[in-house]
């Protein structure tokens, strides 16, 4: 798995849904499921609202963890393997998305679960490339919401052909607090991280980070231009996550996307980019 360092000669510097607080996601928290994430009942000691909502917290999340328990028995089921991919707004998810679409689409049998607060954009940006496209929009019937839940999910897959597919990416709403919250019958989670977002973000928003099996490492081809510090990324990401796996990319060149492409195929024991394109 490719690493994320800076290049020792360049120069670097080149609300219907309660939010669960970030006390919930420390390692061995009760709030944590098995994997370090969240899960449906949990410390809300950091509350200082009331019970009350702390028992709405925790029916929202239960009935979530519940229809997200359903999804991954259809999932599998359907013998797919289904990825979560989330970011901030604007990090590439959809650059990304259209670039890894290109390369795998021709040799593997792709759904992508798209979700929006509104329009059809970057469902539309996906067009073309041979994969089942169906599009959520969390304003249309879900209260315009910052993320996808697994109910939102579960309205999507009567849409998808499941039985005639490999793998699943569900491209959740731009946001980096809530989408860590919310399981959706997912096998992994891809977070999408820019270098013009900056080095502090893993220590702001340490449970999105926490949440993620891998972390692209975005827009790289802009490093020359910004004054991001690759080694102090580095030192939060580890604070926070320790040994997560790290890959530099860069949506627009081209620069790294075989190895994400690979680890794609790898979820579900196929080969990868560097063969299907032999």
């Amino acid at each position: 798995m490719g690493r994320f360092h800076p290049h020792p000669d360049s120069h670097l510097h080149a609300d219907s849904h309660a939010h669960v607080d970030s006390h919930a996601h420390r390692p061995g928290n009760p709030y944590e499921d098995g994997r370090g994430r969240p899960g449906s009942v949990g410390d809300h000691s950091g509350y200082s609202t009331g019970a009350e909502r702390v028992e709405v917290l925790e029916r929202i999340l239960g009935e979530n963890e519940r229809v997200a328990r359903a999804n991954r028995t259809a999932f599998d089921a359907a013998g797919v393997t289904v990825v979560n991919l989330m970011s901030a707004p604007g990090a590439g998810k959809t650059t990304l998305l259209a670039e890894t679409l290109r390369r795998l689409a021709p040799h593997r049998r792709i759904g992508i679960i798209e979700g929006d607060i509104e329009t059809s954009l970057d469902a539309d940006r996906l067009e073309g490339f041979g994969a089942a496209i169906v599009l959520v929009n969390t304003g249309n019937g879900f209260g315009g919401e910052c993320h996808l839940d697994a109910p939102m999910v579960a309205s999507a897959l009567p849409r998808l052909p499941l039985g005639e597919l490999d793998l699943v990416i569900i491209e959740n709403v731009g946001n980096l607090v809530c989408p860590a919250e919310f399981a959706v019958g997912e096998d992994l989670r891809a977070m999408v991280f820019a270098v013009t977002e900056g080095e502090e973000k893993p220590l702001k928003y340490p449970a999105m980070f926490r949440s993620a099996d891998l972390v692209l490492v975005n827009k790289t081809d802009l490093l020359p231009h910004l004054d991001f510090d690759a080694e102090a990324f580095r030192r939060n990401l580890d604070a926070v996550h320790p040994g997560v796996d790290v890959l530099a990319v860069s949506a627009r060149t081209g620069e790294g996307i075989n190895a994400w492409c690979d680890w794609l195929a790898n979820s579900f024991g196929a080969p990868g980019a560097a063969q299907t394109q032999r």
